[in-house]
């Protein structure tokens, strides 16, 4: 059923999904394709502000188009220097790490060690979920597709400094937010899991594997499977932009929280290298006469596996208008003018990046920036695909500046909103000291609420802090130390006692331990 969909929808975007006038095949200049793709990068890192980009474009097994633009980091920061990004510039790879994970799974595969559908529970018996049916029916494949009804649960890693099987421990206690396989909401612990089993089953960490399997044999040199192995000078540095001003920050501790679940996004990688896993994954998994992959296994990495819901698919799908979207192992999925493409993008503490295919041209593109959420990424993918395969001319960066600029306005608009709701001149319901504390969870860890000159104080798990500003009656906004963090709410709640009893906010939800029990902790 699920084939013969995707097989109707193609059929359909063949007709529906066409450049949308004449004028829009009409290039606006005669000269080089290479030249011209070049020119438009360069208008769009200084339309987005982006300080440090590398593009890279594959077709037919060469190296198309290779370049590093801007700089690594702003002065004024951390530093009053402004190298240059090259082709030798580690950027993070982040959640394009995944296909590498399930070409990992894939390759275990092709040595009979495991089967893409075997119980995961063969493999990690301690590995639980809330329902005791997920638990049994879980599928390796699951692991890798976004289905298995848990929601967003990266507080486990971005806010606490927890061992990576800690992490999979506390999955038991999150309850699903749907049933197994039947719908999709994208989760980067499942792929930490999907990492151990290619620890149980090879006898090697995910990192050492990866690093053996795919970086040696395709020449990777420069690439690194972890963070902490990025020593390198060098590297791009992670930029945010806030009230209008893009601005270098000093993340390494946030930056660093990502090994916990490597096998999701901790990668480090430049042009010089990704170029060959490029054309690996467009040609068979092969390679300078090495193949990674059986062709099947290969094939089945790009079979569609899952529908992707509107609600969990980019806002780019405004403009572009697909048919169909897919997740296949490690990849998304579309179609674009009568193509299916496969891409994913990685977002992660100040950088992004972009991997897209447009498989039956072999053509692929990838794309590195060091500015948090910079959507120019999407822009040079579809103008890749435009200018070296299908003869279009459609200025992508213009028209996502605009939807994305849209966006962020309309969040502006709703903070407003949120904001107009306040009763004026309301009060906590207690004296400050009241809320004063530690709040514990199994799930979330601790929270500590402190007193700091007559103003409340948070640390979460001592990774996340920040000023707790009175907002209405017993709720206080969160203003992060780490200031591109943003802001969030933290909701006290009190008993019938009227004492405060629990804490909501930042994603957490926590009880606060009263003086007795934790003097009867401590002496214990």
């Amino acid at each position: 059923m699920k084939s013969t969909f995707i097989l109707l929808a193609l059929v359909v975007s063949s007709f529906t999904n066409q450049p949308l006038s004449a004028q829009s095949r009409k290039k606006t200049s005669p000269s080089d394709p290479v030249a011209r793709y070049d020119a438009y990068v360069r208008q769009a890192v200084q339309d987005w502000r982006v300080p440090g980009l590398t593009v890279t474009v594959v077709k037919e097994g060469n190296v198309l188009f290779k370049k590093g633009y801007g700089i690594r980091e702003l002065a004024g920061v951390a530093t009053d220097q402004t190298e240059p990004v090259d082709t030798k510039t580690l950027f993070a790879m982040a959640s394009t790490t995944k296909a590498m994970t399930a070409a990992c799974i894939g390759m275990l595969v092709d040595e009979g060690k495991l089967k893409w559908d075997d119980p995961v529970a063969n493999y990690l018996p301690d590995f639980m979920f809330y329902d005791p049916a997920v638990t049994r029916e879980i599928r390796v494949r699951d692991l890798l597709i976004h289905n298995t009804g848990i929601g967003n649960a990266d507080v486990l890693w971005a806010a606490m400094e927890i061992p990576s099987d800690e992490i999979l421990h506390r999955m038991r206690l999150i309850k699903p937010t749907y049933s197994l396989r039947s719908s999709f909401i994208y989760q980067n612990i499942m792929y930490l899991a999907a990492g151990k089993v290619i620890e149980k089953v090879s006898g090697m960490p995910w990192d050492v594997f990866v690093r053996t399997r795919i970086f040696e044999p395709l020449g990777m040199s420069r690439t690194k499977a972890l963070f902490r192995e990025v020593t390198d000078a060098n590297r791009a540095k992670p930029h945010f932009e806030s009230n209008d001003t893009v601005r270098a920050v000093n993340s390494l501790k946030e930056e660093s929280l990502v090994d916990a679940v490597g096998p999701a996004g901790s990668i480090w990688t430049c042009p010089d290298d990704v170029s060959a896993w490029m054309i690996c994954m467009l040609d068979s998994s092969r390679y300078g006469g090495k193949t990674l992959l059986k062709p099947a296994t290969w094939a089945e990495l790009f079979k569609p596996q899952t529908l992707v819901t509107d609600s969990e698919f980019y806002p780019t799908q405004q403009l572009t208008k697909p048919v169909w979207k897919t997740y296949g192992l490690g990849w998304f999925q579309q179609d674009y003018r009568g193509h299916r493409i496969n891409f994913h993008t990685g977002s992660l503490t100040g950088m992004v990046a972009i991997h897209g295919q447009l498989p039956d041209q072999k053509l692929a593109v990838y794309v590195q920036g060091n500015l948090d959420h910079a959507e120019l990424r999407h822009a040079l993918m579809y103008r890749a695909f435009d200018e070296f395969s299908l003869g279009v001319d459609r200025d992508w960066s213009a028209e996502f500046r605009k939807l994305y600029g849209g966006l962020k306005q309309n969040a502006k608009l709703a903070e407003r909103k949120v904001d107009s709701t306040r009763v004026l001149n309301a009060k906590p319901s207690l004296p400050l000291a009241a809320y004063v504390g530690s709040y514990t969870d199994p799930l979330y860890g601790k929270t500590d609420v402190s007193l700091r000159d007559g103003r409340l104080y948070v640390s979460i798990n001592n990774v996340l802090t920040g000023y707790l500003n009175h907002w209405n009656f017993d709720t206080f906004r969160l203003v992060y130390d780490q200031w591109w963090n943003g802001k969030d709410f933290f909701n006290f709640e009190l008993d019938t006692k009227g004492k405060v009893a629990r804490v909501r906010g930042a994603g957490i939800e926590l009880t606060k331990v009263q003086e007795g029990a934790l003097k009867g902790t401590m002496e214990h």
